[in-house]
This record gives C-alpha cells, structure tokens and sequence, in this order.
C-alpha cells in the first residue's frame, strides 16, 4: 500500500503540467480550485488519472469534500485500504 507522501508526490507530478510555471509553488495544502485555479475539467482528468494509477473509482458524492490535495490523499488512502 503506497505512503501518504508517494500519493501526494504523485499527485503533485501528475498537477505539474497543469498549472502555470509562473503558478504558486505546490504543496499539499494548496486549494485545487482556488490556489490553482484547476477548471473541473482539469480535475475531473487528476482524478481520471488517480483512478487509473490506483485501480479505484472515485465515488461523485466525495468530491465536494475534496479542496486540497491532502484532501485527495486521504480519499485514496481510504479507497486502496478497502
């Protein structure tokens, strides 16, 4: 079962072409949304790609909980202990 911090540095690998180089530096506690400024487009292909990574689906109803990318951590976390 991968770490916290192998999710989350993935995540932020997988969120590097998305965001400007002249974007904020990223870390874990950024918003998604408002830090990044990530369309749900951009968003819905991360958690394509999460998906994919990890051989889990991500259910609809958690993505309103989900603003940051520690969010996205601990939801994956869940999903692959299951």
């Amino acid at each position: 079962m991968p770490t916290n911090e192998q999710i989350a540095q993935q995540i932020l690998d997988m969120l590097k072409p998305l965001v400007p180089k002249a974007g904020p530096k990223l870390t874990a506690d950024l918003d998604l949304i408002n830090d990044l400024n990530l369309d749900s487009l951009k968003v819905m292909e991360v958690l394509e790609k999460l998906e994919d990574t990890y051989d889990v689906s991500i259910p609809i109803n958690i993505l309103p909980g989900i603003r940051t990318v520690e969010d996205l951590v601990r939801e994956i976390q869940k999903l692959t202990a299951a």
